[in-house]
C-alpha cells in the first residue's frame, strides 16, 4: 500500500450532488476511465440531480473543496427502477468512480469509499452492501476485495457484464475497529 493510499478521511468530505454539478459530472463521464468502467450508462444528469427520492443518495466527493469523485447509494429494494431485481430489505447498493484521471491512483477512492460504508452503515438496519463492477474490472475486484466485499456471482445488468460483491456488517466492522469503535462512542 503506497503512502498516498491512506488519504486522512477528513480531506475528503462529500456534499449532496446538485443540477449545478451537471456539466462536471457530464465531463467525467467522457473521460476514458470512467467510459472503461461504465460503458453503457447514460445518467441524464440534468433529470437525476433533479430528482431526489429518499431512497437514493448522490453524492460529490471534495479534496479541500476540489469535486475528485461522485458516489451514489441506493436502498435497491426500494430503488425505481429496480435494477437489483428482488432484493431483500435493510441493503444499499454503491456507484463509486474517480472524475480526473490525475486523481486516480491517490487513495482517494479508498477513502471515498469508507465513508460511503460508514454513511450505509450508520443506520442500523442496513445489513450489507452490494457492488457490481464490471466483470473485466479486475482491478476494482481487488481494491473491494481489500475493503472486505466478498463475490457473490457473476450477473448481466443489461449490457453489462458484472461481477457482484457484498460487504456484510460483521465484516465491515472487523475491517474497521478503529473507526468503528470511534463512531460508536461519538
Amino acid at each position: 500500500m503506497s503512502a498516498s493510499s491512506s488519504t486522512p478521511p477528513g480531506s475528503i468530505t462529500l456534499r449532496a450532488a446538485t443540477p449545478a454539478d451537471a456539466p462536471l459530472l457530464r465531463h467525467w463521464d467522457e473521460q476514458p476511465h470512467v467510459i472503461a468502467a461504465d460503458p453503457n450508462d447514460d445518467w441524464a444528469w440534468e433529470t437525476e440531480l433533479g430528482y431526489a427520492p429518499d431512497w437514493r443518495d448522490q453524492l460529490i466527493a471534495e479534496l479541500a473543496g476540489r469535486p475528485i469523485g461522485f458516489i451514489q447509494i441506493i436502498d435497491p429494494a426500494r430503488e425505481d427502477s429496480h435494477y437489483w431485481g428482488d432484493v431483500p430489505a435493510n441493503l444499499r447498493a454503491i456507484d463509486i468512480w474517480i472524475g480526473a484521471a490525475e486523481d486516480l491512483g491517490q487513495g482517494y477512492g479508498s477513502t471515498m469509499m469508507k465513508l460511503a460504508l460508514a454513511r450505509c452503515f450508520a443506520n442500523p438496519s442496513v445489513t450489507a452492501v452490494l457492488i457490481d463492477p464490471l466483470t473485466s474490472n479486475t482491478r476494482a475486484h481487488r481494491f473491494y476485495e481489500r475493503l472486505g466485499f466478498k463475490f457473490l456471482e457473476h450477473r448481466r445488468f443489461g449490457e453489462d457484464d458484472c461481477s457482484v460483491y457484498r460487504l456484510d456488517r460483521a465484516d465491515w466492522v472487523s475491517f474497521n475497529p478503529v473507526e468503528n469503535v470511534a463512531h460508536a462512542s461519538s
